[in-house]
């Protein structure tokens, strides 16, 4: 099985912390939406095996209207194989969400919705220039169990600047009283060049300290398990059965073919990237072109990135699956490498498969830097 990634980058408003690529030139939706039909078309032999998630990220997918969604969906079944218990996630703002928005929803196809509460207080969420209040998140999970959505995910942020640990219990608080299938919780990152690493730059705000950062992880491992969440990746907690299947394809090299401006692919063999540029994403996609550039991955660049991925899961890396792979002598590096580390219980073999421990997850930036192939 493989999975389809759509690239959706309108947005109304740009929050301040996000790195990736978007647009608020509302205008271009549908020619938009015509070419990444047409890329579809163009790569329908890219990955040669049915498609069992498919995921709308962005971007707000939830800004697209029925007409386009449905064309989405209409151009996705007639070009490929896609199972008919297909995860389909659809990334939503929080007060896009409204009873004519589920009602569209209810004659879709999409089973899966990952909204961005980022936090609770509404100060915060100012300071990010989110667009939807606390009070909106609640009503929005509300409106999609209504309307039959029985897997919902939620992105919670902490290490907000200022931010105290009392005030990162309540975030979590409120979290788990939504009662929702999946959560999915980060760092706030500072990523360059955006507006939220150019007020860390000059001052403006100041970055959290790095061990109550990590108070504020251990936190929410502790809340989110006892509560009775999985914790199946570093940054991801699931009730049973509700892992994201999407994603998950991402962390254990599954193939994947990603459509849209500035989408990424993934073949086993190369990954390539489409061109961060709406525009001429168009119209190269209209003369028949696909404006991508590409990466054919060699045994070391394949081995790290299954250190890299396949490790920030509680699955760990299968190595009976690296060996017939890679070979044996990766294998053999892998377990060498790693042996320092399992004495000091940052990981573990079971089973043939090297796995983070539950302090290790707390140092897995260091732990999985050192088994890499430099």
């Amino acid at each position: 099985m493989a999975g389809i990634y759509i690239h959706i980058p309108f947005c109304k408003s740009r929050c301040i912390y996000c790195g990736f690529y978007s647009t608020t030139l509302l205008d271009l939706r549908k020619k938009y939406i015509n070419a990444v039909c047409r890329e579809m078309e163009l790569r329908k032999n890219y990955i040669r095996e049915p498609f069992s998630t498919i995921y709308l990220g962005g971007g707000t997918p939830s800004l697209l209207d029925e007409a386009e969604l449905t064309k989405l969906f209409l151009y996705i079944n007639n070009v490929y194989d896609v199972d008919r218990n297909a995860e389909i996630t659809m990334e939503c703002n929080p007060d896009d969400i409204t009873p004519e928005f589920t009602n569209m929803l209810s004659r879709l196809p999409i089973n899966r919705v990952s909204m961005g509460a980022q936090t609770f207080a509404d100060s915060r969420l100012r300071l990010l220039h989110r667009r939807h209040n606390s009070d909106e998140v609640k009503h929005a999970v509300k409106l999609l169990r209504k309307a039959g959505i029985k897997n919902i995910s939620i992105d919670l942020m902490f290490g907000f600047p200022d931010e105290s640990l009392s005030q990162w219990k309540e975030d979590i608080s409120a979290a788990l009283a939504l009662n929702v299938e999946h959560i999915s919780a980060y760092s706030l990152m500072y990523e360059e060049d955006t507006p939220l690493w150019k007020m860390l730059d000059t001052g403006k705000v100041k970055e959290i300290d790095e061990e109550l950062s990590l108070t504020m992880f251990k936190e929410l491992v502790c809340q989110l398990t006892d509560a009775g969440y999985e914790h199946y990746e570093i940054s991801n907690f699931a009730r049973p059965g509700y892992r994201s299947r999407h994603n998950s394809s991402y962390w254990h090299q599954v193939p994947y073919i990603g459509l849209g401006a500035a989408a990424h692919s993934f073949d086993l063999n190369s990954r390539q990237w489409n061109v961060a540029d709406l525009k001429l994403y168009i119209e190269e996609i209209n003369n028949g072109i696909i404006p991508m550039e590409r990466e054919e991955l060699d045994n070391d660049t394949t081995f790290n990135d299954i250190i890299t991925t396949a490790l920030r899961t509680s699955d760990g890396i299968d190595l009976n699956a690296m060996e017939t792979r890679l070979g044996k002598r990766y294998r053999n590096t892998l377990i060498s490498a790693a042996g320092k580390h399992i004495e000091q219980g940052l990981l573990e073999i079971q089973h043939d498969r090297l796995r983070l421990t539950s302090e290790g997850i707390f140092i897995s930036d260091m732990v999985m830097s050192d088994l890499m192939i430099v």
